[in-house]
């Protein structure tokens, strides 16, 4: 939603940049923070048949403010023969990414900072701007472990770019195109066999796509079973070690936030985005593209990435670290030619039926 709508009046550019700017801060900090609490803190815990934190606030509500607080009073530390502009800049490049990445995401007919008809093109492209930012971490910081956790990196997101790519085209031809607004109109004013109560949520006929994708999601964000670019068991972190303060907090904040924001993507390409289901519309009496829904939009897309986070989280806690050869292996030797088998059965579908 432009400014320019949301106050039915008419601002000069950069107050129209000003007011899209923060609302991508938005977009990305609060979402990263609530996942923070409601997952890491506290489903963690249970899981672990624990509180989590208590102190900070009640019921350890602001224990994210501490910790952010925290941060920002450590020392800001360069190593010693680290190159200082390179090692400063690599949170900032892989934050960047994240928050291009928020750029294209719809959250209502209106509701959106750029509505381009190469949304997919795009998201994919930023998407890996991150692995840039690790390996400038990584070479900068004049450490082993941390070179040898860019280089990880390096390799294990290469592996799994191709998946989450091969992943997406299946979605592309089923709906013929690259928007990701017509994506979302393809899937609520689709059928199934002809019936339309439900639309035509592409995880459905997709199902093999949507499991790719989500498995490739893991990896690009180093989640365990994929974390072997961090390993504290055997990399002290990785890539990260030689951060400390505000640069540590950024790159802590970029992996939160990154997987809320492929959670947005990933509810775009197989969930309906910010439509609901078509019975729910002609419930309400309303058009699924009418301005109602840029203000359930949001809270619409904001449930769906809350269940796809969740799903995320669980995974992390759940399952042991492979191993580097059976990270690469189970790249090259399942997820892709599962995708490109996806790919073709897919097309033959879309030209029969």
């Amino acid at each position: 939603m432009t400014a320019a709508t949301l106050f039915a009046v008419e601002f000069a550019w950069w107050q129209t940049t000003l007011f899209k700017s923060l609302m991508a801060i938005v977009a990305v900090l609060i979402p990263a923070g609530t996942t923070v609490y409601l997952y890491l803190f506290k489903m963690v815990s249970f899981m672990q048949s624990r509180l989590g934190p208590m102190e900070a606030g009640p019921y350890g509500s602001m224990q994210l403010l501490a910790e952010l607080g925290k941060n920002l009073q450590k020392e800001d530390i360069f190593p010693l023969k680290a190159d200082r502009v390179v090692f400063a800049f690599a949170p900032y490049v892989v934050l960047a990414s994240t928050f291009l990445l928020a750029v294209v995401i719809p959250f209502g007919p209106d509701a959106m900072f750029t509505d381009i008809d190469t949304g997919v093109y795009l998201a994919l492209a930023v998407s890996s701007v991150s692995v840039v930012g690790i390996l400038m971490a990584g070479w900068a910081s004049a450490s082993k472990y941390s070179l040898l956790g860019g280089l990880r990196a390096a390799g294990q997101l290469i592996a799994y770019e191709l998946p989450l790519i091969l992943a997406v085209v299946g979605v592309v031809i089923q709906a013929g195109t690259l928007s990701l607004q017509g994506i979302i109109s393809r899937q609520a004013q689709g059928e199934i066999f002809g019936f339309g109560g439900v639309g035509n949520p592409y995880f459905l006929t997709q199902c093999v796509g949507f499991l790719i994708f989500m498995i490739a999601v893991q990896a690009e964000l180093t989640q365990v079973p994929f974390d072997m670019p961090i390993a504290e068991s055997e990399l002290v972190s990785g890539y990260m070690t030689e951060y400390s303060g505000f640069r540590f907090l950024m790159f802590f904040i970029g992996e939160f936030a990154t997987a809320n924001i492929f959670a947005f993507l990933a509810s775009v390409l197989f969930l309906g985005g910010w439509s609901v289901p078509p019975f729910l519309t002609d419930l309400l009496g309303v058009d699924w593209d009418s301005n109602l829904m840029n203000v359930l939009g949001p809270l619409v897309m904001l449930t769906k990435m809350l269940v796809l986070t969740f799903i995320i989280y669980w995974v992390r806690f759940t399952f042991p670290r492979f191993r580097e050869d059976q990270l690469q292996k189970f790249a090259w030797k399942v997820l892709i030619p599962l995708a490109l088998v996806n790919i073709a059965a897919t097309g033959v579908l879309k030209v029969v039926f």
